[in-house]
Parts: C-alpha cells; structure tokens; sequence
C-alpha cells in the first residue's frame, strides 16, 4: 500500500505525516515494497502490518535500512487511506476473517497527497512537556470523522472532557488530503487555524509554525528538522500586542453590550454629554505589562492607545468572530475568555492575552520563593537529593514521569535542601511544590 514519511519528529516521537513520500522514486518504492512483503512471508506473517525503513541519503542516492515491523496499522494509517481511497480497517477484519485481499498489486494507484497532523496536550515551547487539564472549548474544523475527506478529524474527547495525566497526549489527529502536496499543504493551514483549543497547552500552533518552515514546505525533510528550523518554531507571537490587545477590547464592549437593557444606566461605554470618555486599561501579554487607554469620542467612535500609540478601533461582530479594524491592521478573531485570560484566534495565529482586574489584583503581593514546583502533572518517580544536601544551580533533582515520558527536574538556584514534600510513587498537580530550598 506504498509508503508514508515519518521524518519529522520530537522526542523521537512522530509529529507530521505525509503520502507518498516526496522524493521517492519508482525505483525506490518497488525496492521498497519488495523487502517489505519479503520480511512478513520470511516469517508467515498475516495480517496488516507496518514496515519501517530508515532512509539513508548521500551522494545523490538513497539506500534503506530495516528497523523494525509493526504487526498492526498505525496511528498515520489515515494518509495511506486517502491517496488509495480504501478502508485499511475494513481490509484488516477482512484478511483476519480469511478473506484475500480485494486487490491485487497492480490494481493499486496513488492519487494525490496526503497529511496527517498529530494535536497533542503539550507545550513546545517547555521542552514539549506534557499538558493537562478541561477542554473549555474544543472547536474543529468542518470535517469527516474517521472516513476519507478532505479534512477530517479522527478523535475521542470533546468539549468539557478532562486530559489526564494517565494516558498518551494525542488529542485528535488531523488529516488533510489534495490533489498536489501544495493544496494538501494549504488545507492543512486552514484547518490547523480553524482547530481552537482552551484549557491546556497544545502543539497547534507549533504544527502551523512546522508546515509553513521552508524546510518542510519544499519537502527537505529529515529527523533533525525541528532543531534545525527552531529558530522559526519556538517561542513565536504572531499576534502580536497591539491586535491581541485590539480584540481583548472588542470582545469586553461586546459583552457588555448584550448586557445593556432599556434602563440607559445599564451601558458601560462611558457616555458623556460632551468631551472624551476615557477607560483605563491594563494587560499582561507574552510576559509584559502594558497599559492601554480606550478613548470614546462624542461621535462613538473608539481610539484605543496602547503603550502610548493611539489608533482608531472598530468591529463587528459576525457569528462568533469579531471583524476587527485596528488602525492599519484588519483581521477576523475569534475570542474566549476564560478566567482572567482571552484566547485570541486569528488566521494569522493564535495567542492569548490577560485583562487585568486593577481593582480584584489590588494588594497583591510579591509570591513567595524558595519553592520548587512540578512543572507538570505526573508521577514522582525518584528524588537525587534528600534534606540537608546541598546543590547548585541546575543540578538533577528529582525525575517525573507523565504521558510515557520521563523529566528531570532541576535545581532553579543554589541552596539546601530542606525538606521533600513527596516521596516516589506519589501523583503530583502541575504547580504542586515537590521540595523546599533554602538560600
């Protein structure tokens, strides 16, 4: 059934798929296909099964090596089913049920290509830890669930279920399908820009950032990718301040305009008779404080100043979108508040950007240190230090376990240690304080 392209890859771990591999040659497939049926007859085997080769490429050519065989379909099965348009599942139960195979070799035909995105509860900017928690609003794209389509969406939560510490990080699996690798490259785009997650961290944002790198849009693929390109990868804001800012206002005026009653006291936009109406305003976004200022003018119109620059603000609201004009920019952003934070979606990207309540946060003091916490959920699987011992900056401390990968811990300063607060074994929340440091 040909072949698919696992190249790209964290933690050894597969992140984006595709069929047919770009690059492969007829030549290379048939030498291909060829040692794979010869590995299952060398040991009888029957069934569907994966194959796995690793590609070697140097001086012009490709030679590949065997690495392992697994006796089942994978979970980037889907991209095989939509470039052969067939029921791999269905084959299976058919072939186990004694059935031969519906057809033959030279029946078989490749037609377009194929992705497959894998969205994951994990934060890439964190060393791609593990995320945790309530699917607040799991919205996808218009899609097929578990059959071929364009877009579709094979998954096993929805909106309101919990992400547990207990199980693989996967969410859903987003698989794409095109008459060429730069339509099925675009539709990818799309539907990662429509697939809107709050409640934990997730890769989709990362995966936009891959697909759109140069090396993967012109198909220089290979394992290393993801570190060579992550200058482009990681830590990216393609919001930006001023439009997350612009939306964070929009979606408060909106809210409380379907709040307002006949009683004119019940608006909130600062009327006045006469002059300027001024509304202060105070953000936390991408580890900034800013300030903003949200002027109404006789006429209605709104200026809003952001960190000392001024610009006209307008929008509507279109379902649940906001068309959104904010001095020269325009774009069309989908926000959900939830607690203090509003999650801004937009075609550019996503981003999330925090109002702060001044009369709620007032009297708040500095937090406490000395402390070090858990950077996720997990298991405490062994402690390197115990109380008394002294460490330096960075030395191991402790190894947790969550989602089928383990995380050492490290020490943030220098100091003692005073006391463990949890032993081996023992679940822990993200944020929980493990130990106690003394300076």
């Amino acid at each position: 059934l040909f072949e698919r392209d696992c190249s790209v890859q964290r933690r050894h771990q597969k992140v984006l798929e595709e069929a047919p591999a770009p690059g492969m040659t007829d030549a290379l497939r048939r030498r291909m296909g060829e040692a794979a049926v010869a590995a299952a007859r060398a040991v009888k085997y029957v069934g569907a099964g994966t194959v796995e080769f690793i590609v070697e490429q140097r001086h012009g050519e490709m030679n590949f090596f065997f690495m392992e065989m697994n006796t089942r379909l994978q979970v980037e099965h889907p991209v095989t089913e939509a470039i052969t348009g067939l029921d791999l599942v269905e084959w299976q139960l058919r072939v186990a049920a004694g059935e031969p195979l519906p057809l033959a070799q030279d029946e078989l035909r490749i037609r377009g290509h194929a992705i497959e995105a894998r969205i994951c509860a994990e934060n890439p900017d964190n060393n791609f830890l593990p995320a945790t928690g309530t699917l607040h609003v799991y919205r996808k794209p218009q899609a097929t669930a578990f059959e071929r389509g364009a877009v579709r969406v094979d998954d096993g939560v929805r909106e309101g279920d919990l992400i547990s510490p207990f199980y693989d990080s996967m969410i859903a699996k987003l698989i794409v399908h095109g008459a060429t690798r730069e339509e099925a490259l675009a539709r990818l785009d799309e539907a990662l820009a429509a697939t809107h997650i709050v409640g934990l961290s997730t890769n989709v944002q990362f995966l936009r950032h891959v697909a759109k790198s140069r090396s993967f849009a012109q198909a220089d693929l290979d394992t290393a990718l993801i570190q060579r390109e992550a200058a482009v990868l990681f830590h990216q804001e393609p919001v930006g301040l001023e439009l997350a800012a612009a939306a964070a206002a929009a979606k408060t005026l909106l809210v409380e305009r379907a709040q307002e009653g006949a009683d004119p006291f019940s608006r909130r936009d600062g009327w006045r008779s006469h002059g300027v109406a001024t509304r202060r305003m105070e953000f936390d976004f991408n580890g900034q404080h800013a300030k903003a200022e949200l002027l109404t003018l006789h006429d209605g119109a709104l200026l809003l100043s952001i960190a000392g620059q001024a610009a006209p603000l307008s929008f509507r609201a279109i379902d649940e979108a906001i068309d959104l004009h904010y001095g020269e920019q325009r774009t069309r952003a989908v926000v959900y508040t939830h607690g203090e934070a509003d999650h801004v979606f937009t075609s550019r990207g996503a981003t999330q950007i925090v109002s702060l309540d001044l009369l709620a946060h007032a009297g708040e003091g500095a937090s406490e240190g000395g402390r070090l916490t858990a950077p996720m959920p997990g298991k405490v699987v062994s402690f390197a230090v115990k109380a008394g011992d002294k460490v330096q900056k960075g030395q191991a401390l402790a190894v947790m376990e969550a989602m089928k990968m383990e995380h050492t811990i490290a020490a943030p300063v220098d100091g003692t240690v005073a006391e463990l607060l949890y032993g081996p074994g023992d679940q822990v929340a993200e944020g929980a304080e493990l130990l106690k440091l003394t300076a």
